[in-house]
């Protein structure tokens, strides 16, 4: 390795992976996967921020705290790929890469993949993603456009449906507020507002690299510290954001609209109840909880195939749980004839399996076959990228995933499903034909 930059390994002897591991100056993780023979490279480049952060403060600077107007942090994703020389989106094409990127409630990430041309493509990312260039003018223009997405978001049922639900379980958390903005939000956003969030947010220690692919460590680490090299950054001490309390149960348990869907949409959520929880603590919970969910809702377990007969949900119906450091919830739902039949045969499948208790051998089962999918999704380097920085964030090794499926228990299981499952942390988002 390069005796110029100090490099840690963790290596997965079951995965047969290697990760290499550095921090560069002024703060950079960067994480590189190599997998030889693969002729695909795949790089992001994420910060922590995300639309649920805007109230901050920037630690030891003395500074009040800052409020900002929702949709700061996908507004700052837009304007990115717009700089003096034009739009970023070309540049990647002359070279044959695909980019693209997405902000959800706690991250920005930006990414490419490519088979040549991956030293220019990357060069290309690390550039643009560190030279933001906003004007009044082009701020007014991207409203426009940002204002147009809204819009076209407020006609997507999907999307609808699942917003719909998140305001209504919860009442202050700004997770409940769409990523994107409102009207009114997107009008109170300045370039001085962006510039101040780029500098706060898209600071090098706020951030991580990840690249896979056949690709060379010292290569790729060479090139970070030589574009990291050229740049001035100010020193950061630390972010501190701020969210309100949150009530423990929800704000209102139904809310239904129409839209031009040929049957209704319903989508059901179950609030949980923590606050600032991170790293293994975090992880056990998401895992129990999708045991959990596999256990009931999964599609050889009884509850999933009596619904699907009696003709209220499709192949479509998923069931799944989100666990960030400051909100959780379960969250299921799909298309179906009958949404009042549907939501009370879940909530009477619920209660029965609370009742009746747990089947150790489904555990045992189901707990296989997540690790066996761990294992398999090993193959797409999105999948690795995406996850791993997404977990790194929350404090995650990624790594320990299928070690801490091996850990879950049943108690632990069976206990889940009598905390969580209570019918006031639950409700109801009912997308109906116009």
């Amino acid at each position: 390795m390069s005796k110029l930059m100090e490099w840690s390994i963790q290596e997965n002897e079951l995965l047969q992976e290697k990760i290499y591991h550095t921090v560069l100056d002024p703060g950079l993780n960067l994480y590189i996967l190599p997998k030889k023979g693969y002729n695909k490279k795949y790089a992001i480049f994420s910060t922590r921020f995300g639309s649920i952060d805007n109230h901050f403060r920037v630690s030891g600077n003395g500074e009040e705290v800052i409020s900002v107007p929702d949709g700061v942090a996908h507004f700052l994703e837009h304007k990115l790929f717009e700089d003096e020389e034009g739009n970023v989106f070309d540049r990647f094409a002359a070279y044959g890469a695909s980019t693209n990127a997405f902000t959800s409630f706690t991250n920005t990430t930006y990414l490419f993949s490519c088979t040549e041309f991956f030293p220019e493509n990357f060069e290309l990312l690390l550039e643009f993603v560190q030279s933001p260039f906003f004007t009044e003018e082009s701020v007014a223009k991207e409203q426009g456009i940002i204002q147009q997405e809204i819009r076209m978001y407020e006609d997507n049922p999907q999307w609808r449906v699942y917003f719909n639900l998140l305001s209504i379980l919860y009442s202050s958390h700004p997770v409940r507020n769409d990523i994107a903005g409102s009207f009114e939000s997107i009008n109170k956003i300045t370039k001085d507002i962006l510039y101040k969030c780029y500098h706060t947010f898209y600071h090098p220690l706020n951030m991580a690299l990840f690249v896979t692919g056949d690709v060379s460590p010292e290569q790729v680490g060479a090139q970070v510290a030589g574009s990291l090299a050229s740049r001035t950054f100010k020193p950061l001490a630390g972010i501190e954001r701020f969210y309100p309390t949150e009530d423990e149960t929800v704000l209102q348990q139904k809310i239904t609209q129409s839209l031009a869907v040929s049957q209704p949409i319903v989508n059901i959520g179950y609030k949980d109840n923590y606050n600032n929880l991170s790293g293994r603590e975090l992880l056990q919970r998401e895992l129990t909880m999708e045991i959990l969910l596999e256990m009931i809702f999964g599609k050889s377990e009884s509850l999933y195939n009596s619904l699907y007969e009696e003709g209220l949900i499709d192949e479509k119906f998923s069931a799944g749980y989100v666990a960030e450091c400051t909100y959780g919830y379960t969250l299921m739902g799909g298309e179906t004839r009958d949404p009042e039949k549907l939501h009370a045969r879940i909530l009477e499948g619920i209660e029965g399996v609370r009742k009746n208790g747990l089947d150790e051998k489904t555990f045992h089962r189901h707990r296989r076959k997540m690790q066996g999918e761990f294992l398999r999704s090993f193959n797409s380097l999105e999948f690795i990228a995406n996850n791993y920085l997404a977990y790194r964030f929350r404090d995650i090794d990624f790594f320990e995933i299928y070690s801490l499926l091996g850990d879950i228990s049943m108690p632990a299981v069976e206990k889940m499903l009598q905390e969580h499952f209570q019918e006031e942390r639950h409700a109801i988002s009912i997308i109906n034909p116009v």
